[in-house]
Order: C-alpha cells, then sequence, then structure tokens
C-alpha cells in the first residue's frame, strides 16, 4: 500500500515569540464553546509546549494548559516559517478526561487532523498531528504505526513527543508505541476509544 511515511520536518527552530505563541492559543481557548453538561472552561493555567513538526509549509507548535475548572486545554499554533515566522493561526479544544482521573492511562495524547493525503484510487489519508506524554518512564522513542508500517517516529524531548502522520487509509488506523532504547515496545496506544 503506498503511503506517505515521514513527511513531517523535525523540530528546526525559529519559532515565533513565545509570547506570540502564547497569545495566539490563549485567543484560540475564548473561542471554545463547551457542552452543557460540562464545567464552564474557567480560566487556563500554565501551557504545556510540545515539539513542534513543519509539514506542507506550516509548522504546528502543539500546547495543552489546565483550566480552573478541572478541564484540559489542547490545541496548537502554526505559522508560515521563515526568517520571520508569520501568518499565525490556533486551534484549541477541551476535554473533561484528563489523566489524574485516569490511573489506567499510559500515555496521555491529544491529536488533530490538519489536512489530508491523497494516494491511490482515491483513497484519502487524515494528516494528523499527535502530541503527547508517556507515563513509563523508560521510554525513549515514539513511533506512529498505521497498521504495521511506521509512518513517523521521533525522540522523547523533555518528556513530551509530537508526530506528524496519515490516519484513517486503506481500512488501516495509527496506533501510537512507546519503546526504550533497545526498541523494544512498552506501550501501544489507538487514537481511537475501544469499542
Amino acid at each position: 500500500m503506498p503511503i506517505c511515511r515521514f513527511a513531517a520536518e523535525p523540530p528546526q527552530g525559529g519559532l515565533p515569540p513565545e509570547d506570540d505563541l502564547k497569545a495566539e492559543f490563549l485567543a484560540a481557548c475564548l473561542r471554545i464553546e463547551t457542552d452543557s453538561d460540562d464545567p464552564e472552561l474557567g480560566d487556563a493555567g500554565e501551557i504545556h509546549w510540545f515539539p513542534d513538526r513543519t509539514w506542507s509549509g506550516r509548522t504546528y507548535v502543539p500546547a495543552t494548559a489546565r483550566t480552573s475548572t478541572g478541564l484540559e486545554l489542547f490545541g496548537y499554533v502554526s505559522f508560515a516559517p521563515g526568517d520571520e515566522p508569520s501568518e499565525l493561526y490556533a486551534f484549541a479544544d477541551y476535554t473533561p478526561d484528563i489523566a489524574d482521573d485516569h490511573p489506567e492511562w499510559r500515555m496521555d495524547i491529544s491529536q488533530e487532523v490538519i489536512g489530508t493525503w491523497r494516494g491511490d484510487n482515491g483513497d484519502v489519508a487524515a494528516m494528523t498531528l499527535i502530541w503527547g506524554v508517556p507515563f513509563e518512564r523508560r521510554g525513549q522513542l515514539v513511533s506512529a504505526l498505521l497498521g504495521q508500517t511506521a509512518v513517523d517516529e521521533t525522540l522523547i524531548e523533555g518528556e513530551r513527543f509530537t508526530l506528524l502522520a496519515p490516519d484513517d487509509y486503506g481500512g488501516e488506523y495509527l496506533d501510537v508505541v512507546l519503546q526504550d532504547g533497545a526498541g523494544n515496545e512498552l506501550v501501544r496506544e489507538s487514537l481511537y476509544d475501544d469499542e
């Protein structure tokens, strides 16, 4: 099955000032509408930034933040890279499901589809930005597997990782796999809830 693999660039530096990233992300958070069953969004706490990835002419810097009402904000700030990063855009959403309430979680993962990749016979992959924190401290490497095919891979940086990979293509779906330094699989998580 022909599919794009390792399409995203690893972190290259040259990010906008952190104050600009923060302002864009918080502005996106203000546009979030909560469900009637959830508490009010509240105020954003400290923003945790994840390693950047660049794809299709834009750099994506994922982020998460806990709110004063116990929800988690997640999203990214993207921009056109260059000598002077430009065209900043931010996306944000929230979830009431936080790692503190799920001791069974072995990784805390967020994801968002940021584009598409068209392959053979009209098949289209959802290019998905994935960022997270593994709770298994022996982990050193994280891979995105589409079925059994590795489509992206990265080292953990400061206990965080970011991947950018094709998903939902040819009947295959992404798993995120945490490995130790010897390549042994420690944790495997689907991006989809168990049925």
